[in-house]
């Protein structure tokens, strides 16, 4: 069953748009069938959240135009600080609403074969290469609704390109800001490793002004071959006003990781889905994911890990935070194949309510399918621990410092992992905010 929905853009808009965009006849065309599943297609639908009348499809404007930056000393203050303006050899990647900012990439790296770039420029200058991997191994375009509507749509983003035997010791970062009000994100973001190599990518959505109606349509393919490891990094603060879909998913081959460090702090509506699919024997998926969700806001977040191959781990933890009368619901799924004998997997969910009318559930889910398996579980939601309170609080430390103390412990685990100082200290400082 699908419900009727009306888009402000029709086949005419999306050809127009691809020629202007000077894509290869492969990328239109693929745009144009997305856009013909879309009509056929429903939209998801997470447990526990309906989302029906959410707004995923109505927006005034697919693209805004806007300048690029001419140097990083006219980013605005708060993109500064996400980024280290010292180093002369960053890795940086900086998209201004739709526009490609600011890139820059080092030598070292161009002289091995690592490519970098808006996902636009890779389907004109890439596009054999971005071909292979684009909505192909990772998440498929005719999946539902708002992953047809993204492929025909998609206006921003970033391919990551790691040859065989090359490691890059210092990490890659993409900054999304977002100063338009009117602006609406259908970014597209992919990550290749392929064997023996290995990278660490972060990125940042940032809103720097209030929006109205809009939304932001985020996938990510990330794709880790055989004995590649890939740490990926990121704080979503997008504002009040967005209505968003992320769907952050990985592929392991053999003996390959991909672990996720995730700060999710949007402050509108959010739907996340984070999966990672271990192919490869003796693949290995973490996932460490912070949420802090506050006002009349809903989310709901849903972290999976699929184990094929034999010998392969997969460990997830979910830390959440919900105050006023926000609503968040926490999915976690490990899933054991038929086959995948020897596999372990692990999660555990944590949800801290902060106030009477804050809502938190988390659904731990295992579904075994093999004999031969180590899995596990815990969950758990409740008010802030009395005797941590009572600790902190005898020790001189006054009731409201010593809570924020606590949120703050609580919530480490998956703050510490991100690999970037400015990033780090964004997202304390957003939780100290969004918790305060």
């Amino acid at each position: 069953m699908t419900t009727d929905t009306k888009l402000p853009v029709d086949q005419e808009f999306v050809r127009s748009f691809s020629k202007e965009m000077n894509e290869p006849a492969w990328f239109e065309e693929f745009r144009l069938k997305a856009l013909n599943e879309f009509e056929q297609l429903s939209l998801p639908r997470p447990d526990k959240t309906k989302i029906d009348k959410w707004n995923f499809t109505n927006f005034q404007k697919h693209t805004v135009k806007s300048d690029a930056y001419p140097s990083l000393d006219a980013l605005p203050e708060e993109v500064k600080a996400l980024v280290n303006l010292d180093d002369q050899n960053k890795n940086l990647y900086i998209q201004r609403n739709q526009t490609p900012a600011f890139l820059s990439l080092s030598e070292e790296l161009k002289s091995k074969g690592v490519i970098f770039t808006d996902i636009l420029t890779a389907a004109r200058e890439h596009g054999d290469l971005l071909k292979k991997y684009y909505m192909t191994q990772a998440i498929n375009m005719d999946e539902h609704r708002l992953t047809a509507l993204h492929a025909a749509l998609v206006n921003g983003g970033v391919f990551l390109y790691i040859p065989k035997n090359v490691e890059i010791k210092e990490p890659i970062q993409s900054v999304f800001v977002q100063d338009n009000p009117e602006a609406n994100l259908f970014n597209h973001v992919i990550v290749v490793a392929e064997d023996n190599s290995a990278v660490t990518y972060v990125e940042n959505y940032i809103s720097t002004v209030e929006s109205s109606d809009t939304l932001a349509n985020i996938l990510t393919e990330v794709i880790a071959n055989v004995n590649a490891k890939v740490q990926y990094g990121a704080v979503d603060y997008l504002a009040k006003g967005i209505t968003t879909y992320v769907n952050r998913r990985g592929v392991a081959g053999r003996d390959s990781r991909i672990e996720w460090a995730l700060g999710l702090m949007n402050e509108g509506n959010t739907i996340s889905e984070n999966t990672t699919n271990l192919l490869g024997d003796g693949s290995y998926g973490d996932t460490k994911t912070v949420v802090v969700g506050r006002g009349d806001q809903t989310q709901n977040f849903t972290t999976k890990v699929v184990h094929f191959g034999k010998n392969t781990i997969g460990n997830i933890l979910n830390h959440g935070v919900v105050k006023d009368s926000a609503t968040s619901i926490f999915n976690g799924i490990g899933k054991i194949e038929h086959g995948a004998s020897k596999s372990d997997a692990e999660q555990t969910s944590r949800v801290l309510m902060l106030s009477e009318k804050a809502r938190g559930d988390a659904n731990p889910i295992l579904l075994i399918d093999e004999d031969d398996v180590v899995a596990g579980h815990a969950a758990s939601v409740g008010r802030v621990d009395p005797i941590q309170l009572y600790y902190l609080m005898s020790r001189g430390i006054p009731k409201t410092e010593a809570e924020r103390l606590v949120i703050h412990g609580f919530l480490a685990p998956v703050v510490k992992q991100l690999p970037i100082e400015g990033v780090k200290k964004q997202l304390t400082d957003v939780i100290e905010r969004k918790v305060r």
